[in-house]
């Protein structure tokens, strides 16, 4: 199995990755975005600690069952050989119906094949209100005429 585009990136190829990640994620759906990464993928998420696809799987399912309405959209920041790094924002519910901003930054490593096999991010929360929202396109992927962070000041 392989992922395409493979390193060593260009900004071009890193920003197709970049894209491709965003839609898996924007799918909600943990098996498919798992085939993503290397089977001994490592991970660190905020304080957890992850390895392999299946503890993946797992942690991506509980996180969709806490944070519905989901909506990400993420940005390139550096790419250099085969090594990426995004900063990217998400908004989602709580099951109390209070609206969350997310912020973080993710240092991507990717082995040959083009499978993710070390994923670091940071993420920081920040209560939004309803009608501060940015993201309200409907359930999957951000449509290609969305604004990007950059474009929507964050």
């Amino acid at each position: 199995m392989s992922r395409p585009p493979f390193p060593p990136f260009t900004r071009e190829t890193a920003m197709q990755k970049v894209r491709a990640a965003e839609d898996a994620w924007n799918t909600r759906d943990p098996q498919k975005v798992a085939l993503a990464y290397t089977t001994d993928s490592a991970w660190r998420n905020r304080d957890e600690f992850l390895n392999g696809r299946e503890e993946i799987a797992d942690f991506l399912t509980r996180k969709w069952a806490k944070e519905t309405e989901y909506r990400l959209i993420k940005e390139i920041w550096a790419q250099d050989g085969n090594r990426i790094a995004v900063r990217f924002v998400y908004e989602w519910q709580t099951a109390d119906g209070d609206w969350i901003r997310s912020h973080g930054n993710e240092n991507w490593e990717f082995a040959e094949d083009g499978l993710m096999a070390v994923r670091r991010a940071s993420i920081n929360d920040q209560p939004i209100r309803e009608e501060d929202r940015l993201f309200r396109w409907p359930n999957g992927p951000r449509p290609a005429d969305h604004p990007g962070l950059s474009e929507l000041g964050l």
